[in-house]
C-alpha cells in the first residue's frame, strides 16, 4: 500500500511557482463541497442534501452544479448518482434533474444543455458481444451499459449515444480480471472545444472522441497499460490528458505499478508530458482520481484514494501539497476513516467562476 501520513492541509506553497486560485473538492461519502484558498483555508462551502454521486464544480455563472446519490432505480453498480442539482453561489437550487440511472460524470454543455453518463441494460444480441471480463460476474438484472444522454433545461432528452447501438463493444474486450455486470464502466463524458465528446471506459481501458452528429468515434484508443485511466480530456491543443490510475482489475488487487498523469498527442499517441514518480508507491491511487491543466501550464492532480491534491510545473516539480483534512467518521460502506476526492477543480481569483465573489480572499 502507498505511504498514509497524518499530516493534512497544504504541505507545499511555492508562492512564486504555483497558480494562484482556489481549489473545489468533495470528499466522498460527506455532504458537502469545499472550496478552499492557496493556503488551506476554507473560503466558501455548499451544504449537500445526501451523498455525493462523486464531484461537484463550478459553473462560469459561480453556480455549483452537484450530483447526489438516489436510493432509486439501480442498485448494485459503483458511483452511482442520479439527482442532479445547480446551486447558486449561496446554495439556492436554481435548477434539478433525476435520473435514476445517472452515474459517474456530468458536465454542463458550451449550449446550456447538461450532458451525463447513465446506464441501460443489453439485450441478449448486445450481451453476446461483450467478451472478457469473469464469467458468472453478471448483475442479477443482466448486463449494463453506458449511455450518454444530452437534456435541455427543462429535463427533455434531445441526444444519446449507447454502446449497445453505437460501439462495436465486440472489438474491445474488458479486462480479464474484471466482473462482466457493466460494459465498460465509463466515468468520463467531457466536451472538446469543437463540440465533439470525449468517453471514457474503465474496464476495457479504452478512451475516445465521439463525433456529436454522427455518433462515429473520431479517434479512440484502448491501452490496458494505463491501469484503466480516468478524467480523460481534450485541451485547446487538442493534445488528450487523463490519470492513468495503474490498476489491474475493477477493484485492486495486483502489484503497486504506480500511477501517472500523461497528455497524449491523438495523432500518433505519442506521450508528450507525463508525471510519475521513481517508486510506485510514492504515487498510486487504483481508482477515483483526475487531473487539470491549468493557465499557467502548470498541472493540478487529484490523487483521489488518499484525498490528496497537488500541483507540478511541466518540468514536474510539486509547488503546491495539500491533504485532505476531512475524514469520513460514521459508519459508511467503504469511506469510513477515508478522505477519498474524486476530482478537483482549481479556479483563478478572476475567473468567472469566482468572479469577486470572495471579495478580498487570497
Amino acid at each position: 500500500m502507498p505511504r498514509l501520513t497524518s499530516e493534512t492541509g497544504v504541505l507545499i506553497f511555492d508562492q512564486a511557482k504555483a497558480t494562484p486560485g482556489f481549489t473545489i473538492f468533495t470528499t466522498l461519502g460527506l455532504f458537502e463541497t469545499t472550496l478552499i484558498d492557496m493556503n488551506g483555508k476554507v473560503v466558501h462551502k455548499w451544504e449537500l442534501p445526501g451523498e455525493p454521486g462523486n464531484y461537484s464544480y463550478l459553473l462560469p455563472n459561480g453556480n455549483l452544479l452537484a450530483a447526489i446519490r438516489t436510493t432509486e432505480g439501480i442498485l448494485g453498480l459503483p458511483a452511482k448518482g442520479g439527482h442532479l442539482i445547480e446551486y447558486d453561489w449561496d446554495g439556492n437550487i436554481v435548477w434539478e434533474h433525476t435520473d435514476h440511472a445517472q452515474h459517474h460524470d456530468f458536465r454542463r454543455l458550451a449550449n446550456g444543455n447538461t450532458i451525463y453518463l447513465a446506464w441501460r441494460l443489453l439485450d441478449e444480441d448486445m450481451v453476446k458481444r461483450h467478451t472478457g471480463g469473469l464469467p458468472g460476474t453478471e448483475h442479477e438484472d443482466g448486463v449494463y451499459g453506458d449511455v450518454l444522454r444530452e437534456v435541455n433545461p427543462a429535463g427533455e432528452v434531445i441526444w444519446e449515444w449507447f454502446v449497445g447501438t453505437d460501439m462495436e463493444i465486440e472489438k474491445y474486450p474488458v479486462h480479464p480480471g474484471t466482473w462482466r455486470k457493466e460494459y465498460a464502466h465509463g466515468n468520463t463524458v467531457a466536451e472538446c472545444p469543437n463540440g465533439d465528446i470525449v468517453i471514457n471506459q474503465r474496464l476495457n481501458g479504452f478512451m475516445g472522441v465521439i463525433d456529436k452528429a454522427g455518433k462515429k468515434f473520431k479517434w479512440c484508443l484502448q491501452e490496458p497499460d494505463f491501469g484503466q485511466q480516468h478524467d480523460v480530456q481534450m485541451l485547446a491543443n487538442g493534445n488528450i490528458l487523463f490519470f492513468a490510475n495503474g490498476s489491474t482489475a475493477a477493484t485492486f488487487d495486483g502489484p503497486e505499478v504506480g500511477s501517472r498523469v500523461i497528455e497524449l498527442d491523438p495523432a500518433d499517441n505519442s506521450i508528450v508530458w507525463e508525471y510519475k514518480t521513481k517508486a510506485p508507491r510514492d504515487f498510486f491511487s487504483w481508482y477515483i482520481s483526475g487531473c487539470q491543466r491549468l493557465s499557467s501550464g502548470n498541472t493540478l492532480i487529484c490523487e483521489g484514494v488518499w484525498g490528496r491534491l497537488f500541483e507540478v510545473t511541466p518540468d514536474c516539480e510539486i509547488v503546491w501539497e495539500y491533504i485532505n483534512p476531512q475524514i469520513v467518521e460514521y459508519e459508511h460502506p467503504v469511506y469510513t476513516g477515508a478522505n477519498p476526492v474524486f476530482r478537483a477543480y482549481r479556479y483563478a481569483p478572476d475567473s468567472p467562476e469566482i468572479g469577486g465573489r470572495l471579495g478580498d480572499a487570497v
